[in-house]
């Protein structure tokens, strides 16, 4: 066995273009999977591994199977227990008892991420591609970091030769479980070594409610604070669904409300009519998955982009099938709950 990294430019090229032949995928997101596989091997082979934990679209893809596209941004929870235990204190919530308090929290958390990132993870990173000649280079925008990487292939420009690790530290993470990791290229390409990892994952079942009450705050504001790229969680959701992963989410009552209570308090939104969003009414019966108006042609232009650059895996559902998807799941939520099962003893 050779290692990827080990290979020449040019056999590196040839590699990915084997396994693209053969499975369909394109090279330039095969290349990136694996820039993702290594910097999650990185980051939970460090010290600071039994803190974080692995979360997002991201991890339905690379350690639940659950989703068929390609998701290529690493997001992560340091444990707020870790960064911000003179804050916290004895609490089981994890949660500030006050706006003000929050406002304080907030700060102070993200100046210490901010110097977390800078003083353990960044120069591990440099130390790391210096040490194996890696083609690639790492930048940071507060508690954000890039590898910026040398791409061998491109595509439309949608997907951007760099994987972004964001970090935030207003959780635990929890509930979540230790899954294995391995390059979407390793089973078309059995000569070479590629990067694995064993990480901390955020359950799936709390990602669905993260997801569903992300398209919540969508619906009642029409536009999407984190950019472009936001027609994923529509089709994660679907997918989340497919895999029994929303009704068992639906059916955990508990897990809901734990999810509720901290973006009630961490991540507050107000709609187009400047009243706040009602997170507890969302998970109690009031969700909204389909947005209204003009959010449509956004939602539908986006995801319009997404097909385009080929990141699903297989063929994607007509927009409109989309929609019709989300309302079934959306009704779904919204029937009477059943009673509280499964995590009941979840924290955020």
């Amino acid at each position: 066995m050779v290692d990827f990294f080990q290979l020449s430019t040019a056999d590196r090229l040839d590699a990915l273009n084997s396994a693209a032949d053969t499975s369909g995928r394109l090279p330039h997101l095969l290349e990136k999977d694996i820039w993702v596989v290594w910097a999650l091997r990185h980051l939970f082979t460090g010290r600071y591994a039994d803190h974080l934990v692995f979360k997002g679209g991201t991890s339905l893809s690379k350690a639940y199977g659950v989703i068929r596209r390609f998701s290529e941004d690493v997001d992560l929870t340091y444990d707020i227990r870790a960064i911000a235990g003179d804050l916290v204190g004895d609490t089981d919530e994890f949660l500030p008892i006050s706006k003000s308090q929050e406002k304080k929290w907030s700060k102070e958390i993200r100046a210490r991420l901010a110097d977390w990132v800078r003083i353990e993870i960044v120069p591990r990173l440099e130390q790391d591609i210096a040490q194996y000649g890696l083609p690639a280079s790492v930048r940071t925008e507060d508690d954000k970091v890039f590898i910026d990487y040398v791409p061998l292939s491109i595509g439309t420009g949608y997907v951007a030769p760099a994987v972004l690790l964001e970090f935030g530290a207003r959780s635990t993470g929890e509930p979540s479980e230790r899954r294995a990791i391995v390059c979407d290229a390793a089973a078309y390409l059995q000569g070479i070594e590629f990067p694995t990892a064993t990480s901390q994952v955020m359950r799936a079942e709390r990602t669905f409610w993260e997801k569903a009450t992300a398209i919540h705050v969508f619906c009642a504001q029409g536009v999407f604070r984190g950019g472009d790229r936001f027609a994923r969680h529509w089709h994660d959701v679907t997918r989340l669904d497919d895999a029994g992963f929303a009704a068992a989410a639906i059916a955990d009552t508990a897990l809901a409300k734990a999810v509720a209570d901290h973006k009630s308090v961490f991540f507050a939104e107000k709609n187009l009519d400047g009243i706040l969003i009602d997170y507890h009414a969302a998970i109690s019966g009031g969700l909204q998955l389909v947005p209204s108006d003009s959010a449509l042609d956004e939602l539908a232009a986006d995801y319009r982009r997404m097909i385009d650059d080929g990141l699903f895996l297989d063929d994607a559902e007509p927009f409109d099938a989309l929609l019709d998807r989300c309302r079934t799941i959306e009704q779904k939520a919204n029937a009477k709950p059943p009673a509280p099962a499964a995590f009941a003893d979840v924290t955020t």
